[in-house]
């Protein structure tokens, strides 16, 4: 029970740390994209992918900088969880730093949060509860060596797929992108879980394991895709789908292969939980993939549950305005009136031939 209070704890952590990161290297992405904008310069290439010198800008911004220190902290509590907790309980706790990278966006990106996004973010939440009610409080085992080798191939797979999507799908890549790393984060929970030569501490043979090149594959490659995610797309968008494949994915090899269990008779709220945690963040992530907004030049988003951005105000002058009012008012009042004939009996003072005619008859 002691060990899994602390894993609670250090999941917690974890979500709190990533959740910071995400925000403060989202910043950093925005301030190379604000820089590059003064100069004239663009920050992407002919696939709509950032190019690689506005990449590597980004990974040494002071903002960027200080969201990977707290990277390192998120991935120790992160280790800490999966050693102790049931992978899919850990990883759902720790999925729940979309909730603090949307509350941060709102304060630090400027990122207006409508009743939808709010109603997804209580989803994930309140789904986060059930889990924990429902996760048994040990953590199984039997791996074989051969899965440590499977683990490590399919990692390279995935990365090998994660590179290319994200700088071939133009901003489709964001979404990409940031699947990937969640898929990537989620390896590592499982890797760490499966490390051999920790109790007792051996490090040739922690060394000589092949989950630990998983770990250091996956955690190269998927954080270095998330920052190209976050050039990409919006931040609460990228984080959400990143969420989804860190939990998911580890949650159901940790039940497939690793003898995960929830608590006797609660294993459909467990069942239920991971459902709404997996639908909320995926809203979140319909809501928020929305184009981009760096720099603040497109129209806000939409209220309620519709999807998209507001229609942009016309820009149509005053003047042009008022002139197309008077129109309007001429059509709905008819033609003018037109003045009768003149009789041809009465003479008009005003009448030019008339003063002619009498001029003429007098000579």
């Amino acid at each position: 029970m002691q060990l899994f209070v602390i894993g609670v704890i250090a999941a917690c952590l974890a979500a709190v740390a990533y959740g910071m990161s995400t925000v403060l290297r989202a910043l950093g992405a925005r301030r190379v994209a604000e820089a590059a904008a003064d100069e004239g310069e663009g920050i992407t290439n002919e696939n709509g992918a950032p190019t690689l010198s506005s990449t590597m800008s980004t990974l040494v911004d002071p903002a960027f900088i200080l969201g990977t220190t707290l990277v390192v902290l998120g991935f120790a509590g992160g280790a800490l969880a999966a050693r102790f907790l049931p992978l899919f309980l850990s990883q759902t706790i720790v999925s729940a730093n979309l909730v603090i990278t949307a509350l941060l966006g709102t304060i630090i990106l400027n990122i207006a949060l409508h009743t939808r996004e709010w109603v997804a973010i209580w989803l994930v939440v309140m789904s986060l509860c059930l889990l924990g009610v429902a996760s048994s409080h040990h953590t199984g085992g039997g791996e074989e060596v051969g899965f440590h080798w499977g683990l490590f191939v399919a990692t390279l797979a995935l990365c090998a797929l994660a590179l290319v999507g994200v700088y071939n799908l133009g901003p489709a890549g964001a979404i990409v992108g940031g699947a990937s790393a969640g898929l990537l984060f989620g390896i590592i929970a499982i890797a760490v879980r499966i490390l051999d030569g920790v109790q007792p501490f051996d490090p040739v043979a922690l060394l000589s394991d092949p989950a630990a090149w998983t770990i250091a594959a996956a955690g190269a490659v998927g954080f270095y895709v998330q920052t190209v995610a976050l050039q990409l797309g919006a931040v609460n968008g990228v984080t959400a789908v990143l969420v989804v494949g860190e939990t998911a994915g580890p949650s159901l090899v940790g039940v497939v292969f690793l003898e995960d269990t929830a608590k006797p008779g609660l294993g459909w709220l467990a069942i239920l939980g991971f459902v709404g945690a997996v639908i909320g963040a995926v809203l979140v992530a319909w809501y928020g993939s929305v184009d981009p907004d760096h720099l603040g030049e497109a129209p806000p988003m939409k209220g309620g549950w519709r999807r998209g951005r507001e229609e942009p105000e016309s820009d149509e002058p005053a003047e042009s305005a008022a002139e197309t009012d008077r129109s309007r008012a001429e059509a709905d009042a008819g033609p003018p009136p037109v003045d009768p004939a003149p009789d041809p009996g009465v003479w008009s003072v005003d009448d030019d031939s008339v003063f002619g005619g009498r001029d003429s008859r007098r000579n």
